[in-house]
């Protein structure tokens, strides 16, 4: 028969293997715990980081990996699936005309100003495109979102750009059959000071080069170099922001 010392120390043997025993328990629900907590918070940030990548469906920001020589700002609108200019530009000469009117001259272009507004209602993309009075056109109605501001390789189409318009952008336009060396210098233009600005190809209108702002037009039926670039440029510069619903241009 064990003796009464045998006996508390049989007993105390038994409390100290059943601690042991919780305490192993509590450290596997602890390590449990931090695995979940873990686990919610890379949800979280995977989360956000979709939600900043995609924006919702007002604003329908469609960021990516746009290279710099594009310039696609994707909080300013959406690239509604066109593909981005990501070609360098030629650097421009130092500005010679700063006068747009003179510029305008010099270059041959034809200034339209200060046209009749057209109306800014929204469509659906699906809708039939309206009859715009000009070519390329200076305002009316339009879809959402926006054109997102930056280089493209097609013209997005008149009815996102006229948003882009609305909010203060300049959009500068050139016939596809343009040659590329001269494409390259229009897009020196635009790389040079790209915000707030548009780029991007257009066979619908009739003229080589055209820029357009809100009820502004100036359309250049040759290119001529220096003196085109100019004009741009002066354009560029009275006309960005100058839409009837400005929207915070990002620059830098």
């Amino acid at each position: 028969m064990a003796s009464g010392k045998e006996e508390r120390e049989r007993r105390r043997a038994e409390r100290l293997a059943a601690e042991e025993r919780e305490s192993g328990a509590q450290r596997r629900r602890m390590l449990a715990g931090y695995v979940v907590a873990g686990a919610l918070a890379l949800a979280v940030v995977v989360g956000l980081v979709i939600v900043l990548a995609s924006g919702d469906d007002d604003g329908d920001v469609q960021s990516g990996d746009f290279s710099e020589n594009a310039h696609v700002q994707a909080q300013s609108g959406s690239v509604n699936d066109v593909p981005v200019d990501e070609r360098e530009g030629t650097p421009p000469p130092p500005l010679e005309q700063g006068d747009l009117e003179q510029a305008a001259k010099a270059a041959d272009c034809e200034l339209r100003l200060d046209l009749p507004d057209e109306g800014s209602s929204h469509i659906e993309p699906s809708d039939d495109e309206p009859k715009y009075k000009t070519s390329p056109p200076t305002s009316g109605d339009h879809s959402v979102p926006q054109q997102a501001d930056g280089a493209y390789l097609e013209n997005p189409g008149n009815i996102f750009v006229i948003h882009s318009m609305e909010h203060g952008r300049v959009n500068l336009q050139y016939s596809p059959d343009l040659p590329e060396p001269e494409q390259l210098e229009l897009k020196g233009v635009f790389d040079e000071d790209p915000a707030g600005m548009l780029f991007f190809p257009n066979d619908a209108m009739p003229h080589a080069v055209a820029v357009t702002a809100w009820t502004q037009l100036m359309s250049c039926d040759t290119y001529e170099g220096q003196a085109t670039l100019d004009a741009v440029r002066d354009f560029r510069d009275i006309y960005r922001g100058q839409g009837p619903e400005d929207v915070p241009i990002v620059t830098g």
